[in-house]
């Protein structure tokens, strides 16, 4: 595992099953790996589920944490990135980075020396397909094949715009050797450099990456149905059109009759109910939302632990 998690293609498959099964063995235990440690949050975006996830994760190691909001630090602005990267290496340990832009975090990593964590950017959200797989696991993988899961039998078809959560996930299922599908409408679909990235992956993996426009052919046999909001932060001119354009690809109580009939419903939230899912989704029983929110304490605690083992903590 590399000192930084910028991207999924910072991991290969079997880095991914590790910090599974480390999320697994610290789950529950109150560490002192991180004691004397401090961890600072640099957002240029409000959150919710990162910000007190990774506060958790890190008190629970034992350490301390730190947060920065934007006008704390005006990335760029007030300050230049490696500037800001190269001081708060000496004073902190690790950094956990939700921004704008994708070469905010790729420029903290470049010229920090201490490991950088993408909680969030324009073009990756790493630790929510990381906690989305884990979810998965979770619940449709026994005890006893946990470690040796076959993710070739999973079929997980994602609804919505091909945007950072979708290709996280994609990278995510190419390297497990799952088959993901993606439903959505013309010129709303992951960017190329993604799909090919994915794909040639998959290619090595036995995964597959299938692109559709048709909604009931994506939900067909479905064993995970994923959506997130159809106009992310920064797109909010955007939403009136979109919301015309993706009603098709809305996950309601019709589009799981495709899916097969235990089919796990997931989205990363915060949800926009009535539009990418209806309320009778998200809270019915098929439903794993919560799960996936909690989930994301866990794995950031493994990526945390294994990240500060790597670097002598």
């Amino acid at each position: 595992m590399k000192k930084d998690l910028v991207s999924i293609v910072d991991l290969n498959g079997e880095e991914i099953r590790e910090l599974f099964k480390i999320s697994a063995e610290i789950k529950d235990k109150q560490l002192d790996l991180a004691k004397g440690k401090t961890l600072v949050l640099v957002f240029e975006k409000p959150s919710l589920r990162t910000r007190v996830t990774f506060s958790v994760a890190f008190f629970q190691l034992g350490g301390n944490v730190i947060y920065l909001a934007p006008t704390d630090i005006g990335l760029g602005k007030r300050e230049s990135v490696p500037d800001v990267a190269r001081n708060l290496s000496r004073w902190v340990d690790a950094i956990a980075a939700r921004t704008f832009a994708h070469k905010t975090v790729v420029d903290l990593a470049s010229y920090a020396s201490i490991p950088v964590i993408n909680a969030l950017s324009d073009a990756e959200h790493p630790c929510q397909a990381l906690a989305d797989f884990l979810t998965i696991l979770d619940h449709l993988g026994s005890q006893s094949e946990r470690e040796a899961f076959d993710w070739g039998k999973i079929k997980l078809s994602y609804f919505g715009d091909g945007n950072n959560v979708c290709h996280s996930l994609m990278l995510t299922a190419a390297r497990l050797g799952a088959h993901m599908v993606i439903g959505g409408p013309q010129g709303y679909g992951p960017k190329e450099e993604f799909i090919k990235a994915a794909t040639d992956e998959a290619a090595k993996t036995g995964a597959s990456i299938t692109i559709t426009h048709d909604a009931h052919e994506a939900a067909a046999d479905a064993d995970v149905i994923y959506t997130d909001v159809w106009a992310s932060m920064g797109q909010e001119q955007e939403a009136a059109e979109r919301r015309s354009l993706f009603a098709p690809f809305q996950v309601n109580a019709e589009l799981l009759k495709y899916a097969k009939p235990n089919v796990l419903v997931e989205h990363c939230l915060p949800a926009h109910r009535g539009e990418e899912i209806t309320s009778d989704v998200l809270d019915g029983p098929n439903s794993v939302v919560l799960d996936e929110a909690e989930n994301r304490l866990h794995i950031q605690k493994a990526i945390l632990y294994r990240l500060l083992l790597l670097t002598g903590g």
